[in-house]
């Protein structure tokens, strides 16, 4: 057992270091791909960077805080996490108390801060799902469809349809590592998929996003513009990149260049090499919180960390495909990357949860 310690300390220590390293690289990026339009807008360069700041300060707190709160206290809260969550995203569509942006109805203004419920989904299901099947109980499936559906309808009426596929597939994640009749999901799938389809028939803007996916010469001045304006950026950058401060993109060309796009900024700036770089560090995150649910304690710390790996995968995935137009642009955020105060308290929170599991593994 002791000698394991000293690549245990080095094991915990990577878990802390590595969200800094992404959440400072984040910092330098949003203030590159947003000061123009921050000094435009609010008339500070610094703005969006200001914001971000507080929020890694508070991400930061919030992870040393749960790496030392035994998570298996949050067995019982984890009532108190989904209801709570479920009053959010219903209050958010309320006219008056929802803030709405670019069509969509996801933020509430809490005047010094603005709160996304959709970001709390994502760990609230994780926790409450790794909770709920703790024990090997039958016939719970009707019930997890009832509360997934619940889910999903109050993500669907903002809209934020990247959000709703991320915690449909968290929930199956956690719902497949519980191992309780399993065979449901064979029919759950395709019928999700049936579900899927039909939401984007009837919906023009989806539709037209998907048709944008699959021609990106559809509409260049409309609805194919912002991945047009991602491709460019990422050509621009070719190899080695432009060079530090020499993306021409983010002066106001490309659209969310400091959140959902920001990726597209890096890869401008210091080319293919950056880009690889950065992907490689995500692998070695993925590759050590595996570890963790691998070799976690008892079934809930498993459950916690196999949701956790499920959603820093999910987020890393589905946002560097968009870019690459492998996936169609659904507004997921970069992990510690992208601008954004929720998803970046909330990926902050899993790893100090991940770090508490950690503590406990014998075999790191």
């Amino acid at each position: 057992m002791k000698a394991f310690k000293p690549y245990k300390k080095k094991f915990l220590g990577w878990l802390f270091t590595i969200p800094i390293i992404l959440s400072l690289v984040g910092l330098f990026f949003v203030f590159e791909a947003s000061s123009i339009r921050s000094f435009q807008e609010f008339g500070d360069s610094f703005h969006f960077l200001k914001l971000q700041l507080i929020w890694v300060g508070l991400g930061l707190t919030a992870m040393i805080f749960f790496s030392f709160f035994d998570y298996h206290k949050l067995y019982y809260l984890s009532f108190l996490f989904i209801l709570g969550t479920i009053i959010l995203l219903s209050v958010v569509l309320l006219p008056g108390v929802g803030q709405e942006a670019g069509g969509a109805r996801r933020w509430i203004d809490f005047g010094f801060f603005n709160l996304q419920p959709t970001e709390l989904a994502k760990l609230s299901v994780i926790i409450y799902l790794s909770s709920w099947f703790m024990n090997r109980e039958r016939k719970r499936f009707f019930s997890f469809i009832i509360l997934l559906s619940i889910l999903m309808f109050l993500i669907i009426l903002q809209p934020d349809m990247g959000t709703a596929v991320i915690v449909f597939s968290l929930s199956v994640t956690i719902y497949f590592l519980a191992g309780i009749e399993l065979w449901y999901l064979i029919i759950l799938i395709p019928i999700s998929l049936g579900i899927f389809f039909l939401l984007v028939k009837i919906s023009p803007y989806r539709l037209r996003r998907l048709l944008a996916f699959f021609d990106p010469k559809l509409d260049p001045l409309g609805i194919t513009y912002h991945i047009n304006q991602i491709l460019i950026s990422l050509e621009s950058g070719g190899l080695v990149g432009l060079g530090l401060g020499a993306s021409r993109q983010k002066y106001l060309y490309l659209p969310e260049a400091h959140t959902d796009s920001i990726f597209a900024i890096i890869g401008e700036e210091f080319g293919f090499i950056g880009g690889a770089l950065l992907i490689v560090i995500y692998l070695y995150l993925m590759y050590r919180i595996y570890q963790i649910a691998l070799h976690a304690p008892d079934r809930f710390g498993k459950f916690l960390a196999g949701g956790a790996f499920a959603f820093f995968n999910l987020q890393a995935i589905v946002n560097l495909a968009a870019m690459v137009n492998i996936l169609p642009l659904t507004g997921v955020p970069l992990p510690f990357i992208s601008y954004g105060g929720s998803n970046l308290l909330v990926s902050f929170i899993l790893m100090g949860v991940l770090i508490n599991i950690a503590k406990r593994v014998r075999f790191l």
